[in-house]
Formats: structure tokens, C-alpha cells, sequence
């Protein structure tokens, strides 16, 4: 496959978007054109990253890899090539080599649901987005997104020194009905 040929999907899109706001990072190797993504988590998740590898293997020429890392991890990651459209993200997503929210990110029930199965998790009565990466004012962004295109309420919540995002339990149902479809069966746990 040439790297620089060819367009993301829409569906692709959304899982690579879903990813950037969740745990997928983008790079671009000093003296290359473009960027490429790269999506990394524990071995305890091998089947969501082989799901992501099934979704984005017109852009991957190696198939996952388990990979020791410090203490007693046990990382599961592949790398896209490089893409141009990458390249674009890539400038959204990274202002002085700190990953931000894009003013004019418009989400769809799969960007959101990937960036769940990524970063969610629930408590008693409602569900949490581990935001703790984005600085304070990509999380205002995200607050807002999510209530202006999906009526979805949400706060900062306080997590030790940093703040993550708190779906209000009056919106939690609906949460978790906007994006129920798009969770695969091994990540279903996290919605409860």
C-alpha cells in the first residue's frame, strides 16, 4: 500500500478520531512528510486492540505486537503508515507538541464510543471520561461538545491533582443509549 494515497473512511475517521481523544497518539518522525498513529494498551485488552487493528488494517502493515514495557506491563500496540489526512489531525490535535481539543471537532456516536472503550469508566450511577491528558480548557471544549451536539451534561470532577469528566446522572442513560451499539462485547463491562 502506498502510504501517501488514498482517503480515511468515515468509519475509519471516527475510530482514529475516537482514539486521539482516548489514548491513540499521533507522530511524525523528524525528515517525514506525515504522521501516523500509534494505539497502545495493556495485553488485558488484546481483543479491542485487534478489533481497531480489523478497522484500521488498510492503513497498517504489521499486525499487533506484545511488547514488555518498565515494571510489569505488558503493552499490545500496532502502528499505522503515514497519511496525509494523519498530517491534518495531527495539526489539530497537537499545539506545541501538547495533545488539545480542536475548536471544530464534530463527534458522531463511534468517535464517542471508541474514546469510551479508550478512557470511559462507570461508577454506581453514571460513567466517567479519564480527560486527565487534555489541559483544562480542552476539557470545558469537550463539556461543551457534548452538551451542544448531544444534550449530554457533564462536569469536571477532581480526580487528585487533575479533573476528568463526570457524565450527570441525568444524562447518563442517554449516554449510555447514544453509544451502546458502538461498544464491542469485550468492552461492554465498562458501560455496566
Amino acid at each position: 500500500m502506498d502510504n501517501t494515497v488514498g482517503s480515511l473512511t468515515p468509519r475509519e475517521r471516527s475510530i482514529i478520531l475516537g482514539s486521539l481523544l482516548g489514548d491513540g497518539y499521533l507522530r511524525i518522525i523528524p525528515g517525514r512528510k506525515n504522521a501516523f498513529l500509534e494505539i497502545n494498551h495493556s495485553i488485558k485488552e488484546k481483543e479491542y486492540v485487534d478489533w481497531k487493528y480489523q478497522e484500521l488494517k488498510n492503513l497498517v502493515k504489521s499486525s499487533p505486537k506484545a511488547r514488555k514495557g518498565n515494571g510489569q506491563r505488558v503493552a499490545y500496540r500496532f502502528f499505522t503508515c503515514q497519511h496525509p489526512e494523519l498530517t491534518e489531525f495531527y495539526k489539530e490535535f497537537y499545539q506545541n507538541g501538547k495533545k488539545t481539543v480542536p475548536r471544530n471537532l464534530v463527534f458522531n456516536p463511534l468517535m464517542i464510543g471508541v474514546w469510551f472503550m479508550d478512557d470511559g469508566s462507570r461508577t454506581y450511577r453514571t460513567y466517567y471520561l479519564n480527560t486527565q491528558q487534555f489541559d483544562y480548557h480542552s476539557q470545558k471544549r469537550l463539556i461543551e461538545m457534548l452538551k451542544d451536539q448531544y444534550r449530554i451534561e457533564c462536569s469536571l470532577n477532581r480526580d487528585k491533582q487533575y479533573y476528568r469528566i463526570r457524565i450527570r446522572q441525568n444524562s447518563a442513560k442517554e449516554f449510555k443509549r447514544l453509544i451502546g451499539n458502538y461498544i464491542i462485547p469485550e468492552m461492554r463491562y465498562k458501560l455496566g
